[in-house]
């Protein structure tokens, strides 16, 4: 007589990881609002957290890579694979800046501020301009090849490390049997990686708290008053994007957009309380393996949308450009508005997923772009804190569809597990909960 297996045990509500980053949350925003120089004394938690994210970014990446790519049959499937992608993200990339021209040309939400250009204060966007001088496109891909093998792994390029992991995992798979011993120790380095990114994560509600106290101390809940128009516009366009492009995409491909989001829910979560999507790219990689998709296409196209599929840093680019615009007068023609559009195309490219990328960006595509002057930026650098999170949430849940949407191209989706994983919700498998 056969024992049927028991049942598995569900952890305690207040046991789960996304349930304590959402109590976490709330205490940091209080935190913050009541007593705001103890809610700015809290950074070091939320840049800590940060910090243990990162350290562990590089070898999840690489490993997860080297790993998918060695085991192809056919080197092919990783150029086809790669091609998909970036199809996919091109595509997309281009939707996404348009609905941001769009609406800002619909909406309007800088019209009838009347800022005269001499009042405002270039010191304050200076920093942030001269790093986006250093983004140019030479510059660019000469930054994706690293000083060496080994430091591509400790300076924290995400590109950088995903061109080193493409190498080794090619070379392993050219040499083959040979090469099969270093694969094993690779995979066993695979779990011990991920075991410390699930212990790492226990952390998250800490750093949500710390994060998101610091913000509201530091900026306050009544700076975004002067500029709410902006944000919530933002905010909206961007949910449209992710319920209706998004979703439409979704439904093509055989899925729920709202299951998906119900089912990233403890990563998004922890996404909005860091501001950074980076700190739960551990937990997605995990994620889409377990909704069925393929370690090969994961490993390949999770890490490369990080920076090439940027869908709530495009619409803010367009959004924001034309914000300046209209709040200093300036008239764009049609012409310099698919101008700032291809510009935006190019410098968006290798934004990485942390706080204060997206103003960078946006300050490389205006830096070429001499209808609009940078220190208009000025305007906004109070609220851009508040439009990171969105940006980050946007730029997550893009790159989980690109995901599902490639494997099923590449007919590497299980459809009945993703379909299984995602009626489980957020307690399917994670390397948060692992």
């Amino acid at each position: 007589m056969t024992v049927p297996p028991e049942p598995a045990r569900r952890t305690a509500w207040w046991r789960q990881l996304y349930f304590q980053v959402v109590i976490a949350i709330l205490i940091g925003v209080s935190l913050g609002y009541f007593v705001p120089w103890l809610g700015v004394a809290f950074k070091p938690l939320g840049d800590g957290f940060i910090k243990l994210v990162k350290m562990i970014i590089a070898p999840v990446i690489f490993l997860t890579i080297v790993a998918g790519i060695a085991h192809l049959r056919e080197l092919g499937a990783l150029g086809r694979i790669a091609g998909k992608a970036f199809l996919y993200f091109l595509v997309f990339s281009t939707v996404a800046l348009f609905i941001g021209l769009a609406v800002a040309n619909i909406v309007q939400p800088g019209a009838g501020l009347h800022i005269d250009p001499a009042t405002l204060d270039a010191a304050k966007v200076a920093d942030f301009a001269s790093k986006a001088h250093d983004r140019t496109i030479n510059g660019f891909l000469l930054a994706i090849i690293p000083d060496t093998l080994v430091s591509a792994l400790t300076g924290g390029d995400v590109l950088q490390v995903l061109l080193v992991a493409i190498l080794t995992g090619i070379a392993i798979a050219l040499v083959g049997e040979r090469a099969q011993p270093l694969l094993d120790v690779i995979e066993s380095a695979s779990a011990v990686v991920f075991r410390i990114t699930a212990i790492v994560m226990r952390a998250a509600p800490i750093g949500a708290l710390g994060a998101m106290a610091f913000t509201i101390g530091q900026y306050g809940l009544a700076t975004l008053s002067s500029l709410l128009a902006l944000v919530l516009t933002f905010y909206l366009t961007s949910l449209l994007f992710v319920l209706v492009v998004l979703g439409l995409v979704g439904k093509a491909a055989g899925f729920s957009i709202l299951r998906l989001l119900r089912y990233i829910a403890p990563e998004l979560l922890l996404v909005l309380g860091t501001s950074s999507s980076e700190a739960a790219l551990p937990g997605l990689i995990t994620k889409m393996e377990a909704a069925g998709c393929a370690r090969t296409v994961v490993g390949v196209v999770v890490p490369t949308g990080y920076s090439f599929n940027l869908d709530g840093t495009n619409i803010y680019m367009t959004l924001a450009a034309l914000f300046i615009a209209q709040a200093l007068g300036i008239h764009l023609s049609f012409g310099q508005q698919l101008l700032l559009l291809g510009v935006a195309m190019l410098s968006s490219k290798g934004a990485a997923g942390v706080t204060g990328a997206g103003f960078i960006t946006l300050a490389a595509t205006l830096s070429i772009i001499p209808s609009i002057p940078v220190a208009g930026m000025a305007l906004i650098l109070g609220v851009d804190r508040f439009m990171s999170e969105c940006r980050s949430l946007t730029n997550f849940v893009g790159n989980a569809v690109a995901t599902i949407v490639v494997a099923r191209w590449e007919g590497a989706l299980d459809r009945a597990q993703l379909a299984a994983a995602l009626a489980r919700g957020p307690r399917g498998v994670a390397a948060v909960e692992s």
